[in-house]
Formats: C-alpha cells, structure tokens, sequence
C-alpha cells in the first residue's frame, strides 16, 4: 500500500488532481441545490463528512419487476447498503426536482406508480425536469447524477449494451457512452444476457472504460456466472477495486470503472433454459417490432415469463449481492479520500 501511494502521488504531481466535482463537498452540494436538487439529509451528511455513499437506480423500482415485490427489493438493497458500512442513496426525478436520494414515502410511490413513472436516460432529463415530470433514473442518467453529487460508487443489477443485430440496427445503450465520459464506478453482474456481450465489451475498450471481473477473469452475464468472455483486469478485494478505481479518477482518466460481480453460485439460474427463453424472447421482439428503450424491459418480462419466474428470481438476488460489493468497495474507496 505505501509504495501504491508513493507511486500514485509522484503521477499526479505532474496531472491535474481528481475531484469528482470541480468543487468542494459543501460548495458542491450548495450548487446543485441552488440548481432545484433536493439531496436527502443522511446522504448530505455523509458526503460532507467524506462517509461512503452507493448510489442506487430507480428504474429497477419502477421498471423491473412488479409492485409490492419491487418496494421489498427497493428497501432490502437500501438495508443491505447500510449493514455494509455505506450510506444509500437512490437517484430519481419527482416532480422535476433531481433527488439524489429518497424517503421511504418516496420509494413507495415510485413503486407504486411503476411504468408510468418516465424511464430517463441521460437524453432524457433535461426534457423530464422542464416538464416537472416524475423520472426513474436508468444507469447513464444515475452516473450522471451520482457524479455531480460527488457519489464515486454505484450498485445496480446489470448494464446495458450493444443488443443483437446492433451491427444493422446501431441500438446501443447509452449506459456504454455514460461509462466512457463519467468518472463514476459501477458495481454489476455484467451486461444482461439478452444483449451482444463480445460487442458490447469491444465498444467499452473503444471508450477507454476499466473493465473489472471481482472474483473472476470472466465476465459476468448477468442471470449467470459465465459469459465465455476474458476480462482485461481482475480484482479479488474490495480494496483491490478500490485501488484501481481510486487510481482512475486520481490520474483524471474522465471514464468509469465497471465492476463486474458474478451472480452467487447458489442463486445463478441454468443457463439453458434461460439462454432459450432469450432466443424466443428475441424472436418475438422483432416480430412485434419493439424497438428503443422498450426492447429490454419486453425482453426481461417475457424471459421471465417463460423461465417461470427463475430469472426475476435471479435478478433480484444478484441486486442485493452487488449492493453489498458496492457498499465494501465504497467503503474501501473512502480510505483514499
């Protein structure tokens, strides 16, 4: 560790110092409430007192499973943050007001209001804040908000990424250009199987991103273990992560770092059976013509339909497990700070 520090140092003399904002914590979070944000007391406090904080998505809530069994999930991943050492902070849009960070009332009403809360990607918010919408906040647009906030750490359950048939259609997840321009880390179980994983991680190189397997040198495909693809780096710890990620945003490399977490062996579903219900679910989108940013959600449903529910099972289980990598590394990235 000490000759890390030493080496570390030496670099960034001759680089600009990393900030994840441009600003101090108090005059950081003072701007953005000057802007319309609401950040949430424990989460303002944490920040000011340089405690570890997870930011934490809303679409999950509002789009990725059903109501009540999203608000249990929504407030076990919140429970799990915090016996894990770190403070969460779900991001969403309620009335056109950023919150980084959410009371148990505002959890609930997002669950509850489900699909007709706006899916909001980075492209997104600027038309669902002017228009005082209610938005639930995808992964780019999560980063986003995480990154203003000075939040270096984000949990979720798996990124998006370049879908089958990407080389025709050209539909690739904003989650991939977030991740090459945002400084945040991005605690996952990889891409979700449904989509092109050995295209998706060329299109993460060309974006300069960090790519970690914690545990692994495979990449993780969300519903199961294995993908069949080689990560780049490797990461056993979580102050492993932490010293890579803290290495990152020191040296101003201005990308993120994703982390990709292996669903636990006892929860991993078959892969067969849910690499079949892909291939039908896929068959079936395009049959519909879905497209955008209704493909994944069509897909995740209907996987989930015909695996009999192993795959939301599967979901839900590796959203806890990366919340709880997540807290320890930003618990381990606090240390630097």
């Amino acid at each position: 560790m000490a000759s890390y520090n030493v080496r570390l140092a030496a670099l960034q003399r001759h680089l600009v110092p990393y900030s994840c904002s441009a600003h101090l914590p108090l005059e950081n979070l003072e701007r953005l409430e000057n802007l319309g944000f609401r950040i949430e007391p424990r989460v303002r406090e944490a920040l000011l007192g340089g405690f570890p904080v997870v930011a934490l998505e809303s679409t999950i809530i509002s789009h990725g499973m059903p109501y009540p069994q999203n608000l249990v999930t929504a407030n076990e991943v919140e429970r799990i943050v915090k016996e894990n050492g770190a403070i969460p902070a779900t991001i969403a849009i309620l009335c056109g007001v950023p919150c980084i960070g959410l009371t148990a009332g505002e959890l609930q009403a997002i669950a509850q209001l489900g699909t007709n809360v706006v899916k909001t990607a980075r492209r997104d918010i600027a038309y669902v804040i002017s228009q005082r919408m209610n938005g639930a906040t995808t992964v780019s647009a999560t980063m986003f908000f995480a990154a203003k906030a000075g939040i270096r750490v984000f949990a979720t359950g798996g990124i998006g990424g370049v879908h089958r048939y990407g080389e025709s259609t050209m539909d690739i997840s904003s989650d991939l250009t977030e991740l090459g321009r945002t400084p945040v880390a991005v605690i996952c179980a990889g891409t979700k199987s449904i989509l092109d994983i050995p295209r998706t991680l060329e299109y993460l190189e060309t974006q300069g991103v960090t790519v970690v397997g914690y545990g692994t040198g495979e990449f993780p495909a969300f519903f199961t273990r294995k993908s069949g693809c080689k990560v780049p780096c490797r990461a056993d710890t979580p102050i492993g992560c932490a010293e890579i990620i803290n290495t990152s945003f020191k040296l101003n490399l201005q990308s993120g770092v994703l982390i990709g977490v292996p669903i636990p062996e006892h929860h991993a579903a078959a892969a067969e059976p849910i690499n079949l219900a892909i291939q039908r679910a896929l068959k079936e989108s395009m049959d519909q013509d879905i497209s955008g940013s209704a493909v994944t959600p069509f897909l995740l449903n209907r996987v989930n339909d015909l695996t009999g529910g192993a795959s939301l099972a599967a979901n839900i289980e590796l959203i806890k497990n990366n919340a709880k990598i997540g807290a320890r590394i930003s618990s381990a990235l606090s240390k630097f700070f």
